[in-house]
């Protein structure tokens, strides 16, 4: 029997991983708690340590799994920079889930860069107060406007794809164009400089790392838009409020926060924010937070839960061997350049 501890898991994640138990020979021990040095104890008895973004997987922690028995770590996500992949090879094997529903993030997305333009948030709370009127609310076309999107994998080109729809003049950035997509690429200063609103579709590494800064928000248009639904600290969070208080940065919309760790996915209503600064962007009437929830959709939540099983599955019935895994062994941590048909390690 495969035993899997799941750390950090909701009553959603549950629902979408209960049927499994019934139909494999799997055991899964359902964690609240997040992983970390403290909690790393839990796994033991298990084979699999299943996590989420919020986790923390560095070098000691895999050490520990390691010395515990667990033979994989099994992500219920796409990202891994929470995950040190240099600790783990030669002793954990590591996989992801690389995609899930790209409609839920992008569809996501539009929502919250609809609901900041057309002010939907703040006429829905005034109707709830009977107050009908319309001071306040003007927006604009999303029509005829620039849209630079930063990542064009499968999410990103979802996006696009919507933004198309509004008849939005697209442009977009990748160190890793696609061929024949007739998208206009162009060099970040250049979408920095052109666009009305600014879409961030990409992975977080250190090259990514504070991609919006304050030098390329000054290179920005006054009023720009910014989206944000991939990871928190492709963001200078400082900036961005720095540039929001100098009227330089027209609206945020952030579905992910650098500092989220300990604030996301949790129930905080009862308790002071000691986050200053996001608290201040809550405050603000022009920036929109929610909760690292884009990715919930049933259609999601059921795809992650195939992809993970199937992952963990792969890995104990295929001699070690896995499509999704994630290997420091080449440089290539996703795109491994060896045949995947053998191991990493």
């Amino acid at each position: 029997m495969i035993k899997v501890a799941f750390y950090d898991t909701k009553p959603y994640d549950k629902a979408s991983f209960e049927k499994y138990e019934d139909k494999y020979d799997m055991k899964f021990l359902f964690l609240e708690t997040k992983l970390n040095e403290d909690t790393v104890e839990l796994s033991r008895g298990c084979s699999v340590a299943c996590v989420f973004v919020n986790d923390t997987v560095d070098a000691a922690v895999i050490n520990r799994l390691h010395d515990l028995g667990v033979r994989l770590i099994a992500l219920r996500s796409a990202g891994y920079n929470h995950v040190d992949i240099r600790a783990a090879f030669g002793k954990i094997h590591v996989v992801h889930v690389p995609a899930y529903s790209p409609y839920a993030v992008a569809e996501h997305a539009m929502a919250l860069l609809l609901t900041s333009i057309r002010r939907i948030h703040k006429a829905y709370n005034r109707t709830r107060e009977f107050n009908f009127s319309l001071n306040g609310l003007t927006g604009f076309d999303l029509h005829g406007k620039t849209v630079g999107v930063v990542g064009t994998g499968k999410i990103g080109m979802v996006f696009i794809s919507i933004c198309q729809g509004f008849g939005m003049n697209v442009i977009a950035y990748d160190p890793f164009p696609r061929k024949d997509s007739g998208i206009e690429y162009v060099s970040l200063d250049e979408l920095f400089s052109r666009s009305d609103i600014i879409s961030l579709h990409c992975p977080l590494t250190e090259e990514t790392r504070y991609l919006v800064n304050e030098k390329s928000i000054a290179a920005m248009k006054k009023g720009v838009v910014i989206l944000n639904t991939s990871r928190g600290a492709l963001i200078d969070t400082q900036a961005l409020l720095d540039g929001i208080k100098a009227r330089k940065i027209g609206a945020a919309c952030l579905d992910v926060y650098e500092e989220e760790g300990e604030i996301f996915f949790e129930d905080r209503s009862g308790h002071i924010m000691n986050d200053e600064i996001l608290s201040r962007l809550i405050s603000m009437p022009n920036v929109i937070v929610t909760s690292h929830q884009a990715f919930l959709t049933q259609e999601a939540l059921d795809s992650i839960a195939e992809t993970t099983v199937n992952n963990i599955l792969s890995f104990f019935n295929n001699d070690g061997i896995c499509d999704n895994e994630l290997c420091y062994h080449c440089g290539e941590i996703e795109h491994c350049r060896k045949e995947r048909r053998k191991k990493c390690f």
